[in-house]
């Protein structure tokens, strides 16, 4: 009887074993570089010196962005810890962006504090994040004061490692979507994707490599699970075309979620609390 295939051939790395950035604003598609600029302008009038930097990570700077279809990711970088008015400032950056431009399907941002992402806690999660995923747009990039990466456990444990404490809290916003089906669609995009990822860095090391490809990395991770090889395919899948459905969200934080997390626990341990989950 046949064995599981073969994982596709690991790629992602430098000779030497490390990774290569992926992105660049060279590859920002023609149709999303009006979007790119409005945010290299915007972002300046909103935060003035206290903006450190920014940076583009997704689909856009590696070139694969969908017009209409993809959202627009950015990591916001500033001097100080971001405060509630802060905040509130990006949320209405992102929902303007969406409304003028229709070539992006919404904008996430995540907003840091510069030292937070140097601090040795977020040397292996933030730090690795922007050092190998994002695309430096404004500033000085930040990825010259950190180390270099290989895909090895400790990376995989502290970048994925807390996905028994996901879980409760996405129960509770499934709950509070209740009968709104948009409301679920986003449910249903954010967390087959983040299922999917983490399905791919439990068995990173093995493969040692990387790929940012939903797909692929569904394929990557049911090779070494066949058993759950289907249900991360058709979870891709979802993290590009979700549906509202509340059935995929309960398979999701009621089996897929949970089977991740307690093998993520046994292969490569729990991620290390942040100071705001400290005891």
């Amino acid at each position: 009887m046949p064995g599981p295939p073969a994982p596709p051939r690991p790629h992602g790395l430098d000779p030497d074993g490390f990774f290569l950035r992926e992105g660049s604003l060279a590859r920002v598609p023609a149709a999303f570089r009006p979007v790119v600029a409005a945010v290299r302008e915007r972002l300046p009038e909103i935060f003035g010196a206290r903006l450190d930097g920014a940076y583009l990570y997704g689909s856009i700077p590696r070139g694969t962005a969908r017009v209409g279809r993809s959202d627009l990711d950015l990591l916001i970088v500033l001097r100080e810890e971001p405060a509630d008015a802060d905040r509130a400032a990006v949320r209405a950056l992102g929902e303007a962006l969406d409304r003028e431009f229709p070539e992006i399907d919404g904008a996430g941002t995540l907003l840091y504090a510069r030292e937070r992402l140097l601090s040795e806690p977020e040397r292996y999660d933030m730090g690795w994040f922007l050092a190998c995923l994002c695309t430096p747009l404004l500033g000085d990039d930040l990825a010259e004061l950190l180390p270099r990466y290989r895909p090895d456990s400790l990376l995989a444990r502290e970048t994925n490692g807390d996905l028994a404490r996901l879980l409760p809290r996405w129960r509770e916003r499934i709950a509070a979507a209740g009968d709104d089906e948009a409301a679920r669609r986003r449910l249903v995009r954010f967390i087959s994707r983040h299922l999917v990822r983490t399905g791919f860095t439990l068995v990173m090391t093995r493969w040692n490599g990387w790929t940012s490809d939903l797909r692929e990395m569904a394929e990557v991770c049911g090779a070494y699970y066949p058993e759950r090889a289907a249900q991360l395919l058709t979870a891709a899948e979802y993290g590009r075309e979700p549906v509202g459905d509340p059935r995929v969200l309960r398979g999701h934080v009621d089996d897929l979620g949970p089977w991740l997390a307690a093998e993520y626990a046994r292969v490569h341990g729990v991620k290390s609390p942040g100071p705001e989950e400290s005891p």
